[in-house]
């Protein structure tokens, strides 16, 4: 039986639908292999695609650790704020993330985000990678 992966698009930068930057969220259970992701995000074929894993085995509602991959649909890249945020914000808009404040762990380091009623803040590095 094929593995059933959620995803969500998300236009990030906008109160309104159809504008802003559009980021596609998959929520993995558990890690799937980067030729999958590629696949995903190639099939995906807008701007970013974003794969969110918890890490030590919580689940997306009690996380506050998350592994954060991006990919464009013919690369992954470093980083990627508007597919960041569209993540946090399927975090705690859609899986009901108890926490206030979320890590995640990328290749740019950790990223922090923080909500605060609709808004989400990110911090994000100066140089990353």
């Amino acid at each position: 039986m094929a593995t059933r992966i959620p995803v969500w698009t998300v236009d990030s930068f906008t109160s309104s639908p159809f504008s802003g930057n559009p980021a596609a969220v998959c929520l993995l259970i558990k890690d799937i292999n980067d030729e999958t992701k590629q696949k995903i995000a190639a099939e995906m074929n807008i701007s970013e695609t974003c794969f969110v894993t918890p890490i030590n085995g919580d689940d997306f509602c009690q996380a506050s650790l998350f592994s954060l991959r991006w990919f464009t649909p013919t690369d992954e890249v470093p980083l990627c704020g508007h597919a960041t945020l569209a993540a946090a914000t399927v975090l705690w808009k859609e899986k009901n993330n108890a926490n206030s404040s979320i890590q995640f762990s990328t290749l740019s380091g950790i990223l922090v985000a923080k909500h605060d009623g609709d808004q989400v803040q990110l911090d994000l590095p100066l140089h990353p990678g």
